[in-house]
């Protein structure tokens, strides 16, 4: 994350790495993030790569201490930056350039409209990594399509992007079947020779484990949840309101808060936060949803927990301390800028958004003052909380590239993989200073050419361990990070955590309902009972099989956590 980025739709440093914010906003959207991978035989269609097996093609971990942070990384939440780095103090992480100035043609998504491709940005990368790379920039809300043509077609490019959210349908096989294996590069001791990938985490890498080979440059983040209950201390502060440490005192603080004449609703819709108050199996990829409790193994939808997260939030609705505007999903408009408007005074949303709305209302010199506060379990005790998977978007490399082409990718992907106070971080993250960035108050600020060039691309080839950087609001950085590290201490894995898996085809559709049920339930469309007659259908109709072949799958692969 680095502050004065541009606000766009693409994943980046500032959105993904520290916050899986890409992640939260698709599983807003109901996409479920699929995750792919085949087993030990090449091209296979579904399964995972053994726990076990894994350790024997994973690289080795060599952690960076080019750069210290301010707030070092722990509980599985990312490392925190609160100062900015003088260019004269920039510290070097690649003393000699690894590419051989070899050619690559790289497609990748783009939100928005991608910039020539002799821009000055473009063109210093190039240089300063020793690739010259053509980019082939496609639409990010249609990508899906383009990639499963490109894939199935004999003619691919040498460097293709993968979003977790992308892997469905023929595109697992066609990835086993058409990227190389990067392990002879990579594997164990091999990849000091990168030193940046080196400090990748071990668990980033896991997940680019395909068809039994290594072979994708993993875009890592943190396993710690993202998505946080954040409140309006300002006005909690002028009102004299505590924060609720219940889900009972939740509501009751609400009922009191709630002036629906005055135009102010105690909170926007809070699905996602209850379902970690009540210690819900995490959303979003599927293979999450499973975990052994007692010696079986259950999926989310059938658990008492997941029910009581639906109730709490229905009671909320029920109440009308929800603002009315979120009853409807899809013409609901924004909650933060309900939030940012005082109309509620608190919502659920990715905790990057402190940071947004932050910088956001500071330009307005007012006195807004936001924070996030922690989650409280569903007796008001601890929390029981779930671990996300530790990498969502995927980079590879044709098996057709030669064997020099596949070290320049590996140069290429290591320069990028520099770590927040680096020279190469600053190429890499801002562009070129004087025309991409200006220096103001120590800080860097983009220039509009910057905004428009700076923007997507080398964020996928290569990236550091998960870190937060808003050096220009020190106190939101401090604040973020901290949140993750103490529900970081509370954050269990499930027994798919690590692991890429591919269900069955027959399959692989048969939850994608639940999320419109559920949120035709918490605004009480439907009933709780509905939810019931949906899991008996689920079941009969494929759950229990599904169940059996997951498990099937867990006791010859062993769990990655």
């Amino acid at each position: 994350m680095t502050p004065n980025s541009a606000t766009s739709a693409a994943p980046s440093r500032r959105s993904f790495l520290a916050s899986t914010a890409v992640a939260a906003a698709v599983v807003a959207g109901g996409v479920p993030l699929l995750s792919a991978c085949g087993g030990s035989q090449e091209g296979r269609k579904e399964g995972a790569t053994s726990g076990k097996d894994a350790q024997k093609i994973l690289p080795a971990f060599v952690a960076s201490n080019v750069v210290a942070p301010d707030i070092p990384a722990k509980n599985g939440a990312p490392a925190g930056f609160t100062k900015a780095i003088a260019t004269a103090d920039l510290k070097t992480s690649v003393p000699k350039k690894l590419g051989s100035g070899g050619k690559l043609k790289v497609m990748s998504p783009f939100w928005g409209t991608p910039p020539k491709g002799d821009n000055p940005y473009y063109t210093a990368m190039n240089e300063a990594a020793g690739v010259e790379v053509t980019w082939q920039n496609q639409d990010g809300t249609t990508y899906d399509q383009k990639l499963g043509a490109v894939l199935a077609s004999s003619d691919i490019p040498d460097v293709v992007v993968v979003p977790a959210w992308n892997l469905m349908g023929r595109i697992p096989s066609a990835i086993n079947a058409k990227f190389a294996d990067l392990g002879p590069y990579l594997s164990g001791d091999k990849v000091k020779e990168y030193p940046n990938l080196a400090a990748v985490p071990t668990e980033a890498w896991q997940r680019g484990i395909f068809g039994g080979q290594l072979r994708a440059v993993p875009m890592p983040s943190p396993y710690v949840t993202g998505i946080a209950p954040m409140y309006r201390k300002d006005l909690f502060e002028k009102k004299g309101y505590s924060v609720p440490t219940s889900p009972d005192d939740f509501l009751s603080w609400a009922k009191e808060a709630t002036d629906a004449k005055s135009k102010l609703w105690a909170c926007d819709d809070m699905k996602w936060a209850a379902l970690h108050i009540y210690g819900v199996f995490p959303g979003g990829d599927k293979a999450l949803w499973w975990n052994m409790v007692d010696g079986k193994l259950v999926n989310r939808i059938e658990t008492d927990e997941f029910l009581e997260a639906l109730e709490w939030t229905r009671k909320l609705y029920a109440a009308g301390v929800v603002h009315p505007d979120a009853l409807n999903v899809k013409a609901g408009g924004n909650a933060g800028n309900r939030f940012t408007a005082g109309e509620v005074l608190v919502y659920s949303q990715n905790i990057s958004d402190w940071w947004g709305k932050t910088a956001e209302q500071g330009t307005q010199k007012n006195d807004f003052e936001m924070a996030a506060f922690d989650y409280f379990g569903a007796d008001g005790g601890d929390p029981t909380l779930w671990a996300d998977q530790p990498a969502g978007i995927f980079t590879f490399i044709s098996k057709k590239a030669s064997k020099q082409q596949i070290k320049d990718f590996l140069a290429l992907c290591n320069y990028c993989a520099a770590p927040y106070g680096t020279k190469e971080f600053m190429l890499t993250a801002y562009g070129v200073e004087g025309t991409d960035y200006e220096t103001k108050k120590g800080l860097p600020v983009k220039t509009t050419q910057g905004i428009n060039e700076v923007n997507g691309a080398y964020d996928y080839t290569g990236n550091p361990a998960p870190y937060v950087a808003y050096v220009d609001l020190p106190e939101v950085t401090k604040g973020i990070v901290e949140w993750q590290q103490r529900m970081g201490a509370f954050t269990k894995k499930t027994s798919f955590f690590g692991l890429t898996v591919t269900e069955p085809n027959r399959w692989a559709n048969l939850a994608d309902n639940f999320e419109q049920l559920e949120d035709d339930v918490v605004r009480g469309r439907k009933k709780i009972s509905d939810v019931q007659q949906a899991v008996s259908d689920w079941k009969s109709k494929g759950g229990d099989g599904l169940r059996d072949w997951y498990k099937k799958l867990l006791d010859e692969s062993g769990s990655a956590s």
